[in-house]
């Protein structure tokens, strides 16, 4: 009854988390998508009238061009090729989705961030509960991937090993495995999907699970590659369950 329990706990917690999740790219997504919207027609605006009148530009003209652009970059509007690339919002589902998953695990890259005054304070309230029910959550799947180390010991010591080579041996495979699932495969992966070379997976990978979260390197951001559908969704479930792989390794 005890085990049976605690599975249903388990199922509870990750099925909460992951609504939660859910709810908020939603949010996220109703209160930012217009004003982005806004913003990219802005952008689309300023690059034509530069390139209608650039030769005829003062210098405190071209200044001011230039800090708008910045702006519009800082803010994540990049207006390069045609119309129709304005129409992508970096609000889709997907992309809300892994931006509410870099917030709970505070990894945050800072690319992709709310301007909106109700984005801004959703935010705040969102990551209030949300940071110490990804920590539950980290610790839960953490503790039940300890059960599978307990289970392998156990059968490794009655094989007849030593119980300090047990616990050696069993740190040394998730060690060995997580790595092998959680930073050298997809790091082939990003690769291939990203256009990185396998060490920038690598560092990408390393950066994100330890949750420095530079930015430099932030995945579905290339307006020359197209990405399939959900593949940030993807990428934020390889996030959570990796950091859920750093918290066995702590519990080990």
């Amino acid at each position: 009854k005890a085990m049976c329990s605690g599975k249903l706990q388990t199922a509870l917690l990750v099925a909460g988390y992951f609504v939660y999740l859910l709810v908020g790219a939603a949010v996220f997504q109703a209160l930012e998508r217009t004003t982005e919207k806004q913003e990219k027609m802005a952008a689309a605006q300023m690059k034509e009238a530069f390139l209608q009148n650039f030769t005829q530009l003062s210098v405190a003209e071209m200044e001011q061009f230039m800090k708008n652009l910045i702006e519009a970059i800082q803010n994540g509007v990049y207006p390069l090729g045609n119309e129709s690339q304005f129409e992508e919002s970096n609000w889709d589902f997907s992309n809300s989705f892994f931006f509410a998953g870099t917030v709970v695990s505070t990894i945050g890259y800072g690319t992709l961030h709310p301007k909106t005054a109700g984005g801004q304070i959703f935010c705040v309230f969102f990551a209030l509960f949300g940071i110490p029910l990804n920590i539950v959550f980290l610790h839960r799947v953490g503790k039940m991937l300890s059960l599978l180390c307990k289970k392998l010991g156990k059968f490794l010591y009655e094989k007849g090993m030593r119980k300090k080579k047990i616990k050696f041996l069993t740190l040394l495979f998730f060690l060995a495995t997580g790595i092998l699932v959680f930073l050298f495969l997809p790091s082939v992966f990003f690769q291939i999907t990203e256009g990185w070379s396998y060490s920038e997976g690598i560092y990408f990978a390393f950066i994100t699970l330890s949750t420095i979260g530079f930015g430099d390197y932030v995945v579905g951001k290339q307006s020359d590659r197209k990405y399939f559908s959900y593949y940030r969704v993807l990428v934020a479930i390889w996030i959570l369950f990796g950091l859920a792989w750093i918290a066995l390794l702590f519990n080990l």
